[in-house]
């Protein structure tokens, strides 16, 4: 089949591999990129940890928390243009949005957009703006948490970001470790909370990855499961969030870190939402 150079180059900008490398994965997975991507790293290639986002262009996201911290909803609200996304009633009708979904709590996306804002549902506020600026405006994600505290990070841009549920709080005044995690997230993108959290599938794939690095790099049969094991550990340490690195002190992990600042602290899930 035929690739454009539209494709080979979305490959490259999401791995880091060279253009005819991903023109031949691309070429072999006929198109499909998740294949193409499994394809690159069975063959040794130096991949980057990037990992593809919501494929919205432009935007804001959006946090409201309720009055004790125990809620918190994120929604991203998505344009076509970096300069509508700039707009003021672009952004009052986001914050709005935002408003009235911390107040009523809907239970999902659909029931978001059903949500009246006066005289009119969102959906239709949504619509009546569009017509206004004349360019494709959407409410693409939503989500809520609750927890002992969930804590909420927007990145500089306001386009990434983060709602991080902390249980085992205690007394103890967490909402900065809350940021920091919501840093830590936004930043390293982890696939899951801990090793448990990560999907078979996904743990089916790093460890038949492992096995193939290995057996061409000529290590024994008997090996192999030892190898993908230890490479799979490797995979967990740098991908779940309480083993990571803890991004301001690498010396300590992110449970480590936690634990320093209310003994039994932790995340329990969170949510990341990146425009673009």
């Amino acid at each position: 089949m035929a690739i454009t150079a539209k494709e080979v180059n979305q490959l490259r900008q999401m791995t880091g591999a060279g253009m005819m490398d991903c023109k031949k994965a691309l070429v072999e997975s006929e198109g499909d990129f998740d294949k193409a991507i499994e394809i690159l790293r069975k063959k040794g290639q130096k991949l980057s940890e990037k990992r593809a986002d919501r494929a919205t262009s432009e935007g804001s996201v959006y946090v409201r928390s309720s009055e004790d911290g125990s809620e918190a909803i994120l929604i991203a609200f998505t344009c076509e243009t970096d300069f509508v996304a700039k707009n003021g009633d672009f952004q009052a009708l986001g914050n709005e949005i935002a408003d009235a979904a911390i107040a009523n709590k809907p239970a999902d996306l659909e029931a978001l957009r059903a949500l009246s804002l006066g005289n009119l549902t969102v959906q239709d506020k949504v619509t009546e703006l569009l017509g206004k600026i004349g360019e494709k405006l959407e409410v693409s994600v939503y989500e809520k948490l609750s927890a002992d505290q969930v804590v909420s990070y927007i990145h500089s841009t306001g386009k990434l970001g983060v709602l991080v549920a902390l249980t085992g709080v205690g007394s103890a005044d967490v909402a900065e470790a809350g940021k920091d995690v919501g840093m830590q997230i936004a930043a390293m993108n982890p696939v899951a909370v801990d090793k448990d959290g990560v999907d078979s599938s996904v743990i089916e794939k790093e460890i038949e990855i492992g096995k193939d690095v290995a057996r061409q790099e000529g290590k024994p049969e008997a090996m192999l499961d030892k190898i993908a094991e230890g490479k799979l550990n490797k995979f967990f340490k740098e991908n779940t969030l309480l083993s990571q690195a803890f991004v301001k002190d690498p010396k300590v992990n992110v449970q480590q870190y936690l634990d320093s600042v209310n003994k039994g602290l932790t995340v329990s899930t969170f949510k990341r939402v990146a425009i673009g």
